[in-house]
């Protein structure tokens, strides 16, 4: 019976004595190369059979020998996994090309936008006078007439504009003149109706004073019949008196 720790130090010891590195070429020998074929191969199978248990994965392989003679493994098929490799290949071969077909329309698109911005800003400096020099007669020509038929448009717009302004201005006149008759028109009927108030006001008051005269007249009359009353009733007292003593 073989203890952990032993294994470990015979592992370590094996190790230690076990062959050096060995070069990565043909091996010459027949039988070398065909034994270690044979080992090399069941590690293989053995490797994918591992790879396709502990993660799940689908895993086909194929190996020919030299004689031709085939060994093959797969946790699902050979011919299906084929056929989904190729699929895979194709898709991302299709996925390469549109991208690489994107790629160049872009930069297409690029060059002929930046192109269509370089002659905007050379019109845009040429209609300001600017950078003539580069002009043929011809194109000069040309220039003059396009910005003789801007300017006639550029007036005409303006013209319109003004008279537009003009109606506007002149519609707002009759507006503002109508509203301002309507003003005076009710400041009359006010004026009017104050002075109809005040007139009527200035009736009353005359009425008032004239009642006040007639008043004050009778009643001083009133207060002379009185006394003379009261003066005529002490002296018929009087003469009475003296006749009774």
């Amino acid at each position: 019976m073989e203890f952990p720790n032993e294994a470990i130090s015979e592992g370590s010891s094996q190790k230690k004595t076990g062959r050096g590195k060995i070069e990565i070429k043909r091996i010459e020998n027949t039988t070398n190369r065909q034994v270690t074929f044979c080992k090399r191969r069941n590690g293989l199978l053995k490797k994918a059979y591992e790879l396709s248990v502990l993660c799940d994965a689908e895993v086909a392989l194929v190996v020919f020998s030299s004689r031709g003679r085939l060994y093959e493994y797969a946790n699902n098929s050979v011919r299906g996994t084929i056929d989904r490799y190729k699929k895979a290949c194709a898709a991302s071969t299709n996925a390469e090309s549109v991208s690489e077909a994107n790629t160049q329309f872009y930069q297409h698109e690029s060059s002929k936008l930046k192109r269509q911005i370089r002659d905007i800003q050379n019109l845009n400096r040429h209609i300001l006078g600017e950078a003539l020099s580069s002009l043929s007669l011809k194109e000069l020509k040309n220039l003059e007439s396009r910005l003789e038929k801007g300017l006639s448009r550029v007036r005409s717009r303006k013209h319109e504009t003004l008279f537009a302004d003009i109606e506007f201005m002149q519609k707002r006149e009759m507006e503002l003149q109508n509203h301002n008759n309507f003003l005076r028109a009710k400041i009359g009927e006010h004026e009017r109706a104050q002075e109809r108030q005040a007139d009527m006001m200035g009736g009353s008051v005359c009425e008032s004073i004239a009642s006040e005269s007639y008043d004050r007249n009778f009643f001083p009359a009133a207060v002379n019949l009185i006394d003379s009353n009261s003066n005529h009733q002490y002296s018929c007292q009087d003469h009475t008196a003296l006749q009774l003593v």
